[in-house]
C-alpha cells in the first residue's frame, strides 16, 4: 500500500464536469485519447484510448484510431461509439466544454476509427490530451449521470485507467485500488492500494511525511522543501509549471495609457527578488505569458531586466520626471502574491510613483476589475494557467486579446495588430505548428514592447521525492495529477 497526503480536495466526481483540484484523482481513473508528454520527451505525445491519430492536410478532419481490448471499469469494452459519446457530452456541458468549440461534428464509421471534423483548424491533439473535458467514460454511466446528476458523487468511477476508486470520505479521504484488467500491463500499477488523506495544509502534510505517518505528500510549504529533503535524506524535484504571474496595466486612462510609462515601470520590477521572496526561488523570469513548456513558449521572447535608470530616464520623457500614485489590486489568499507585492511597492518608490496596494479575494477582485475599466484598479496582479497545452488559444488571447467586454482582459488593452497576430495563429495551430509558432513569437514581441502588462514569473513544480520511492517525474500538461501507476519502491 502506497500511502499519501494531498492537498486537492474533491468538487465533483463528474470526469465530464470536472474542473478543478479533483484532477489529482481523476487522472489515475480516467484516461484520455491522447497523453501529452513534458517538454524535451522525445514525443510530444503518448497514446491513450487512441493507439494513433492523423489529420488532414487543412487541419479539418481528425482521425483516431482506437485501441483494441481495453475496457471501463464496469466491464463494458471501449469503442469509437464510446468515445464518441463522451466527446459529445463534454461538447455539451462539460466544465471545460470551450475546448471543444472547433468540433463541427463527430463519427464513428467503425468500432475502431473517430473521425472529428472542425469548424475551423485547431489543435485537436492538445485538445484531446487535456487534463479536463476530455476523459474517456463508459456510456453506461454517462446514460445515468443523464438522468441523476448527482450520479458520480459518492466517487463512483466510469473510466478505463490504472485505478479505480475504491472508497471515497468526504474531506477527508479517497482510497483508490488498482484496476486487475487495466489494458496497459506494461504500465500497470506496483501498489495495489493508494491510501489518501486530503491533506489542505501544507505544514499537516509536511508532519505526516516527516513522521512517517506518509510515503508521499503532494504539497509542502515552499519555504521549507530544502529543509524537509535533508532531514529526509531525500531529493529536491523541480520541472517545469504551467502556472505563471502577471500584473495587468489599466491602459485605458493616463498614465498608463502611455506605452512609455508603461515600460518604465516594467523596468522598475526587481524580477529576481520577486522570484526569491514569492516562490521562494523556485521559479524563472517570464518570457511573456506564456509559461516555460508549453506551447508556443519562446525564449527568443525578450524580457525587461531591473534598471532604475532607464526607468526615471522615460518616466521623464513622458512628462513624469516627478511621478505619481497607482492603485494595486491582489489576490488576498496567494500567499506568494501577498509575499512580493511589497517589492513591486518598494521598487516603483524608487523612481517616486507611490503604489496603494490593496489586497481582495479573487473573486471579488475580479468582479471589481470587470465592472467598468475607468474607475478600476490601475494594476491587477493575477495567478493564472492554461486549460490546456495551448498557451496560445489560451494565455495570450485570453489574457490580452481585444473583447467587447472586460473578462480576463483586464489590461483592457485593445491592439488591432496584436489580434490579428493571435487570430492567425489559431487558425494555423492545427494545420502548420511551426507557421503558428512563428506568429505567436510575433505577437509576443509586441506584448512586451507594448507592456500592457509586467510578466513576472513562471512559478516552478517542487517536489520531495523520497528515497525509498521511484517516482516519475512530473508532467507540466497535468499539474494537478500525481500519477501513482509509475511509483515503486526504490530498488
Amino acid at each position: 500500500m502506497l500511502t499519501v497526503a494531498a492537498s486537492a480536495a474533491v468538487t465533483t466526481w463528474d470526469p465530464v464536469r470536472s474542473f478543478s483540484t479533483e484532477a489529482l484523482y481523476l487522472g489515475n481513473v480516467y484516461e484520455p485519447l491522447l497523453w501529452k508528454n513534458a517538454e524535451g520527451a522525445d514525443e510530444p505525445f503518448t497514446p491513450g484510448i487512441a493507439e494513433a491519430w492523423e489529420t488532414s492536410e487543412d487541419g479539418l478532419t481528425w482521425t483516431f484510431t482506437i485501441r483494441e481490448g481495453a475496457t471501463f471499469h464496469d466491464g463494458e469494452p471501449v469503442d469509437a461509439e464510446a468515445v464518441k459519446a463522451s466527446i459529445e457530452a463534454a461538447k455539451d456541458h462539460a466544465g471545460a466544454s470551450f475546448i471543444w468549440a472547433p468540433l463541427e461534428s463527430i463519427e464513428a464509421p467503425d468500432a475502431t476509427t473517430v473521425v472529428m471534423h472542425l469548424a475551423y483548424s485547431a489543435p485537436m491533439d492538445l485538445v484531446a490530451a487535456s487534463t479536463y473535458g476530455a476523459w474517456i467514460v463508459s456510456p453506461k454511466a454517462l446514460a445515468a449521470s443523464a438522468s441523476d446528476d448527482q450520479y458520480f458523487e459518492a466517487g463512483i468511477d466510469a473510466g478505463t485507467g490504472p485505478f479505480t476508486v475504491k472508497s471515497y470520505t468526504p474531506g477527508e479521504k479517497v482510497v483508490l485500488e488498482a484496476y486487475d484488467d487495466y489494458w496497459n500491463e506494461e504500465s500497470a500499477p506496483h501498489y495495489d492500494i493508494v491510501d489518501i488523506a486530503i491533506t489542505p495544509d501544507a505544514v499537516t502534510a509536511q508532519q505526516m511525511l516527516t513522521s512517517g505517518e506518509v510515503d508521499l505528500a503532494t504539497n509542502l510549504p515552499l519555504e521549507n522543501i530544502d529543509t524537509v529533503a535533508s532531514d529526509l535524506g531525500s531529493e529536491v524535484r523541480t520541472a517545469n509549471s504551467p502556472f505563471n504571474f502577471l500584473a495587468y496595466f489599466n491602459t485605458t486612462r493616463p498614465p498608463l495609457d502611455d506605452p512609455k510609462v508603461r515600460q518604465a515601470l516594467s523596468y522598475a520590477v526587481p524580477y529576481e527578488d520577486i522570484i526569491e521572496v514569492g516562490g521562494a526561488g523556485y521559479g524563472t523570469q517570464s518570457h511573456g505569458p506564456v509559461p516555460k513548456g508549453i506551447f508556443p513558449y519562446s525564449e527568443d521572447v525578450p524580457q525587461y531586466s531591473q534598471d532604475l535608470d532607464e526607468a526615471k530616464a522615460l518616466l521623464a520623457e513622458a512628462g513624469h520626471a516627478d511621478g505619481f500614485d497607482l492603485t494595486l489590486t491582489y489576490a488576498s489568499e496567494n500567499s506568494a502574491e501577498a509575499r512580493f507585492v511589497p517589492l513591486i511597492k518598494d521598487a516603483f518608490a524608487k523612481i517616486g510613483v507611490t503604489l496603494d496596494v490593496r489586497a481582495e479575494l479573487f473573486n471579488q477582485q475580479w468582479e471589481n476589475a470587470k465592472a467598468d475599466p475607468a474607475t478600476a484598479q490601475d494594476i491587477f496582479v493575477v495567478y493564472y494557467w492554461p486549460t490546456y497545452s495551448d498557451a496560445g488559444a489560451d494565455n495570450l488571447y485570453s489574457l490580452f486579446h481585444s473583447s467587447d467586454a472586460p473578462f480576463f482582459n483586464l489590461s483592457y488593452w485593445n491592439n488591432a495588430e496584436y489580434d490579428a497576430l493571435v487570430d492567425e495563429a489559431g487558425t494555423l495551430t492545427g494545420s502548420d505548428r511551426e507557421a503558428a509558432q512563428a506568429k505567436y513569437e510575433e505577437a509576443m514581441r509586441l506584448l512586451v514592447d507594448q507592456a500592457p502588462g509586467i510578466f513576472l514569473y513562471d512559478a516552478q513544480a517542487v517536489s520531495v521525492a523520497p528515497t525509498a520511492l521511484e517516482i516519475a517525474d512530473f508532467n507540466e500538461n497535468y499539474p494537478f495529477t500525481t500519477f501513482f501507476a509509475p511509483i515503486r519502491p526504490a530498488s
